[in-house]
């Protein structure tokens, strides 16, 4: 049974989302505070975590910083700011989704089961060839198996959904992609994201890989249309 770490401190909201989550079969923990969730992620394993933004103590982007520090778990955050700075703040520390409240509990538990079965895609078993292979493209080195980066011989941390961004770019390389496509192709529709990830992304992937992100030279964009990995 897959487990939920729901980190709300709204008591209401979270009782109703974890109805609603067990109901569709899932294990439901629950925090009310930014500094227990917190705790919670670090110290356990959780197929999905619900992040409240605004919390007591810890906030809801420190959270997501210091987990993704440690785990590629799906990070869904909740929270009423609209603003689009702050959702690009959200996923360029590596949320996988961001969902504004009020929102209704069926397409919360919706965006839930499109999130951990993508994850379960990426990262479950799939035939060992496939995995064994590596993607290298300069002094740049993709082991798919352990889903490694090694940058000029030196081993990168990426979170979930920039690796996936990387590796379809590196995979289809001197193609140009619109923001569109690699939305389509990396969150999915029925993620109901922005196109905004895909910029944040893009930055994100540039400072990890790129000599100069000022001036890229592997991930190239081509005005008007998308982007474009150069062999």
């Amino acid at each position: 049974m897959k487990t939920i770490l729901i980190i709300e401190d709204d008591t209401v909201i979270a009782e109703v989302q974890k109805d609603y989550l067990e109901a569709s079969g899932y294990k439901v923990r629950i925090a009310p505070a930014g500094d227990a969730g917190l705790q919670l992620a670090l110290d356990e394993k959780f197929d999905l975590i619900i992040l409240d933004l605004m919390l007591p103590g810890v906030d809801g982007y420190e959270i997501c910083k210091q987990v993704r520090q440690i785990s590629t778990v799906p990070i869904l955050m909740c929270s009423a700011k609209k603003e689009e700075i702050d959702k690009i703040r959200g996923f360029g520390l590596g949320a996988d989704d961001y969902i504004i409240k009020p929102f209704s509990v069926g397409e919360l538990v919706a965006r839930v089961k499109a999130h951990i079965a993508r994850f379960e895609r990426l990262t479950g078993d799939q035939p060992q060839k496939r995995f064994q292979e590596q993607v290298r493209i300069r002094d740049i080195v993709i082991d798919k198996l352990p889903r490694k980066v090694y940058v000029r011989e030196k081993e990168i941390v990426f979170t979930t959904k920039e690796y996936d961004l990387l590796l379809y770019l590196a995979s289809n390389p001197n193609q140009v992609f619109t923001k569109e496509q690699l939305f389509d192709s990396i969150w999915g529709m029925d993620s109901l994201g922005e196109l905004p990830t895909v910029t944040v992304h893009i930055s994100k992937l540039r400072e990890k890989i790129e000599l100069n992100p000022s001036k890229p030279q592997l991930i190239e964009t081509i005005w008007g249309v998308g982007y474009r990995f150069n062999l």
